[in-house]
Parts: C-alpha cells; sequence; structure tokens
C-alpha cells in the first residue's frame, strides 16, 4: 500500500467524540484506518490522494456501538410479529402493531390459514400482555385459532412465553412439573403463561426459535439492521455459544466482505453446557487470537433476574406496585444468589470483563457485592465489570459502582416502551420516575453507555439517544425529568462510552488518527435539530474499515 491509496473526505461535519478536536471538515482514509482528522488543505499534505465527495452534505460521527443486543433479532423474521407498536423488519416492511388480545387473535388467524402443513409449529414473537387492557392473554385464547396446531408466542422481553393446549399437551408441561415458571389458571392447571428460560425450555417452539438464530440467515439480517441503523460494531450479549462449531460458524459470516459490521460475541454459561473455567479459557483464547478483524471476543454475559414488565425482575421492598393476580410477591432469581460470586470470581481471575443482566435493585446489588469480594480477593485494575440494564438501580449503588471501577449499560428505551405502564403497574409512579437513570450514573461518576437488547426494542442508538435526553413515554409524558441527560453525553454513550465498556476504545468508538476507519453516516447534524428530533435523523448507511455500506434492504 502506497501514499495513493488516501482517501479524504470532506463532509459537512465531522463529529469526532475526541475531546482535543472536537469537530472538523474533513477525514483522511488509508486501507481501514484513519489517516487524519482536519481541514481539507491540511489533510491533502500527506501526498498522493482522491477526494471522494460521497459525503460532502452528511455528517459522520463514530460508528455507533451497540454493547447490548443479540443475534436472535435477525432470526425472529422468521416468524409472526405480534407486538404492540409498528416494527420495521431488515427489508423495509413495516409491520402494524397489534393493539388487542383480539387483533393478535386475526393475525394469528391469519398466520395460521397460511401454513399448508397442519403439523407445522406456529412461532410468534413481540407481546407483550401489559399493553393489553382488560384480560392478560393466555392459552384459551390461543386455542381460539387452534387446537391442535402448536402455538408458541416469545414475548417482547424474552423472558415469557404464551402457549396453547396443543403445545402442553406435546410437550407434558403438567402442574406437578417442578420447574419453576409454569403459571396456573383458578383451577390449578397450566394457563399457557411460562415464565422465564427454564420454563420455556420445555415448549418446542422455544427449542426451534434457539436453532434459528444461529442460522446464517439470522446474522445476516442482524448486520443489515445494524447498518441501517448507523451501527459499525453490535455485540451478541450472551446468545451465541463459543464452542468450536459456533464460533466457525460466526467467521465464515464476518469473513464475508459484504459484512456491513463488527461483531463482539460473548461468552455465557446459559448458551454452552461447559462449566465456567472452561468458558473462561475458551473466551481468553478467542480474545487473543480473533478469527477475523470484524469478530471479536473477551466479555462474558450472566444473568441474575428476569424482566420488570415481566413481573419477574427482583426488587428491594416494596416490590411491585401493581402486580397481575396471582403474581408472586417479588421476581425470580435465574442465578441463585449465592453462586455469584463465586462465578464472577472466575470470570474475574481470567482477566475477562463481566458484564451482568441486573433489571432489578436486588439483582444490581448481589452483582455489586460480588465483584467487590472479586476484588477484595484479587486486586484488578480497569476491569470494566458492568451491570447491565441498570433499571432500578440506586443512587447509592450507582456510588459503590464508580468507587470499584464498574460501569453501566442502561435501558434506555424502556422510557418510551413501557415508561407508562412502569409508573401505572410495575414500580408505581415514584421508582419510575428515577429508571434508567444516565444523569445519576453521570454525576456519581459512573462510566455507562446505553442499549436497545434487540429484538426487545428495535436497534438503533438515535431512539435510544432521544430516549436518555427527553425522556417522553408513549403517551408523551416526560418521565423523570432530573434524569435527562445532553444529547453530547447521548452521543458519548453511544460511541466512546460503549466502546470503553467493551474494551475496543483504542480501536473504535472515536474519529482520530490510527484508529478504524468505522463512521455512521447522518442526514442531519444531531446538535443542530431539537433534541425531540433525534430519533428522526435519517441514516446514509455506514464506513466500516474505510468501505461504504449504503443502507438499504439487504
Amino acid at each position: 500500500m502506497t501514499l495513493s491509496d488516501i482517501t479524504v473526505y470532506p463532509v459537512r461535519r465531522l463529529i469526532t467524540m475526541n475531546p482535543a478536536l472536537p469537530s472538523a471538515e474533513a477525514v483522511a482514509v488509508r486501507g481501514d484506518r484513519i489517516l487524519g482528522v482536519g481541514s481539507l488543505d491540511e489533510l491533502t499534505r500527506w501526498g498522493d490522494h482522491r477526494v471522494d465527495d460521497t459525503f460532502r452534505d452528511h455528517v459522520l460521527t463514530p460508528g455507533f456501538v451497540e454493547a447490548h443486543s443479540h443475534v436472535m433479532s435477525g432470526g425472529t423474521w422468521e416468524h409472526v410479529y405480534v407486538g404492540f407498536f409498528d416494527r420495521r423488519d431488515p427489508t423495509g416492511r413495516v409491520w402494524p402493531g397489534c393493539k388487542s388480545i383480539d387483533e393478535v387473535v386475526a393475525r394469528l388467524r391469519e398466520a395460521d390459514a397460511a401454513l399448508t402443513d397442519p403439523d407445522q409449529i406456529m412461532i410468534c414473537w413481540g407481546l407483550d400482555p401489559i399493553y393489553l387492557t382488560g384480560e392478560r392473554l393466555v392459552g384459551r385464547h390461543l386455542d381460539a385459532v387452534s387446537e391442535r396446531r402448536q402455538i408458541f408466542i416469545l414475548h417482547a422481553s424474552g423472558h415469557l412465553a404464551t402457549v396453547n393446549s396443543a403445545v402442553i399437551r406435546h410437550d407434558n408441561i403438567t402442574a406437578d412439573n417442578p420447574t419453576p415458571g409454569i403459571q396456573l389458571d383458578e383451577y390449578g392447571q397450566p394457563n399457557g403463561e411460562l415464565q422465564e428460560p427454564a420454563a420455556m425450555s420445555l415448549a418446542s417452539g422455544q427449542r426451534m426459535l434457539r436453532e434459528g438464530y444461529a442460522s446464517e440467515l439470522a446474522k445476516w439480517n442482524y448486520a443489515y439492521e445494524a447498518r441501517n441503523a448507523g451501527h459499525t460494531l453490535v455485540t451478541d450479549l450472551g446468545t451465541s455459544s463459543v464452542d468450536e462449531q459456533g464460533v466457525a460458524n460466526w467467521s465464515a459470516v464476518t469473513s464475508h466482505p459484504d459484512y456491513p459490521t463488527r461483531v463482539m460475541v460473548a461468552g455465557s454459561v446459559f448458551a454452552t453446557a461447559l462449566p465456567p473455567e472452561d468458558i473462561a479459557r475458551r473466551v481468553v483464547q478467542l480474545r487473543d487470537n480473533p478469527p477475523n478483524d470484524k469478530l471479536r471476543f473477551g466479555i462474558i454475559k450472566l444473568i441474575i433476574d428476569g424482566s420488570i414488565q415481566g413481573f419477574t425482575a427482583r426488587l428491594t421492598w416494596p416490590y411491585y406496585f401493581n402486580p397481575p393476580a396471582g403474581n408472586a410477591e417479588n421476581g425470580l432469581w435465574l442465578m441463585p444468589p449465592d453462586q455469584v460470586p463465586n462465578i464472577v470470581e472466575i470470570f474475574h481471575r481470567a482477566g475477562l470483563t463481566v458484564h451482568c443482566h441486573c433489571n432489578g435493585d436486588q439483582a444490581a446489588e448481589v452483582f455489586i457485592s460480588a465483584v467487590e469480594q472479586a476484588l477484595e480477593r484479587h486486586p484488578r485494575w480497569d476491569h470494566r465489570h458492568t451491570v447491565q440494564h441498570c433499571q432500578l438501580t440506586t443512587p447509592s449503588q450507582y456510588a459503590r459502582m464508580a468507587v470499584l471501577g464498574m460501569h453501566a449499560n442502561i435501558f434506555s428505551n424502556h422510557i418510551f416502551y413501557w415508561g407508562d405502564q412502569h409508573a401505572a403497574f410495575t414500580v408505581g409512579p415514584e421508582r419510575a420516575a428515577r429508571m434508567d437513570a444516565c444523569a445519576t450514573a453521570e454525576r456519581l461518576g459512573v462510566e455507562f453507555s446505553f442499549h436497545s437488547d434487540t429484538p426487545v426494542t428495535p436497534l438503533g442508538h438515535l431512539h435510544v439517544a432521544w430516549c436518555a435526553v427527553n425522556r417522553l413515554t408513549a403517551t408523551n409524558q416526560v418521565l423523570g425529568p432530573e434524569e435527562r441527560i445532553s444529547v453530547d453525553s447521548a452521543l458519548r454513550a453511544a460511541t466512546i462510552g460503549a466502546a470503553r465498556q467493551i474494551k475496543l476504545d483504542h480501536e473504535i468508538g472515536s474519529i482520530q488518527a490510527g484508529k478504524l476507519a468505522d463512521f455512521a453516516v447522518l442526514e442531519d447534524d444531531p446538535y443542530e435539530v431539537d433534541p425531540t428530533a433525534l430519533k428522526d435523523i435519517g441514516v446514509w448507511g455506514t464506513v466500516v474499515g474505510g468501505r461504504h455500506f449504503p443502507a438499504g434492504t439487504g
């Protein structure tokens, strides 16, 4: 490669996320790296070059980094969407939301009529009963569609499912089954709702979904969603196996020159049968010897509790505000609390970064205490262990996290998608106003990012940033105005904050010489539009390693 391989891009504005040079009018790229940032005149002094005007009227930011998402997002579109909100699939088709139980049933009937094989399981996704007024959707509603065909509906949170009587019969799901999470009706029989992975895994539909998540098509759709939203790296947090076959599958896809995003794959005790010690050795080996430049490793995913809107997250007293009849006082532990310190210590000692799902403050307390214990026994600087979701993390917990050097990845999208429901049903107005508290994390010195957790909510940091900046619910109410953050803080969380969290900030997250040439290409300037219009900024596409990937359908 010679200096004649230099390409200089003049732009409307270059937002660098580098405090030493916050903005510029051009960027120079050589190969897959950034050669320099500055004025057009400065960059042409490198020597032989060509000027590419593709982005002259666009705004470039560092490529958005999603530190909590799931490749299953790319696989769900093979099935029937029955969520409440309108949603766009990777081909650009918009699926209208189902606003009532009747609309859900109507869509299921259409899907049932379209299936020619009477024995084919119908799999659906996106449902959240908390949106549907009146009675809760259960198995008998699905029986109105078919009592013969198995119907499996994955809830939006991914933590619950609803099945019909055909599934209950086929998979022998009984009231006597000791598996926690099988909900019962007034007669003491399974009502079709299965809460959390252990109960959900009893159903054949859940097993079929998992197989689909590992498909090549799912991986490509995942990347197309990322590209269309301006993401140049997405983290598959705990969905994929890190065994030889799982890594080989990821390597085959990401090594394709047309694959439009980088992927960080987390090791998980839930995605493999390997013991933690073996997972740690495997992930360290992959971190130090990645299969290709688009595929990275080095982090671990743990899950302690469930979903707040599913009433399965673990909260401290006074627990849930207005739960459905028959629900337990508190949620479910997905990992016994007394096992967490030992598991965290294994990964901590291996030099890996632990990212732990903690929706409720009781779950956050367990993880923070486990990290504290690991650090007391084995001091280690710059570990960046991260509380994932951080929905009800308290100010005192954030203060402890800051002292311990922990990070937060905050689920800001909940303010829009479930804010009204959190205030009315799950935790009540007071606690809902301090949920997903980016401003508190910032004030107390905790480094943070935010996320979509796709397919739970649509992938796209412009919408997540809009939520953190405005905190507007679906009914246009401001939920917790004191927890709003600035546009600048939100852009940092979407780029360099997320990159630091997964320990790739030396390569991505800001636009400066030496880093990878990964950019989000925007139609408008986030600093110039009204903050309430952040989510509406158009995305031209991305640049990954110097290569252009315009948004599209494939």
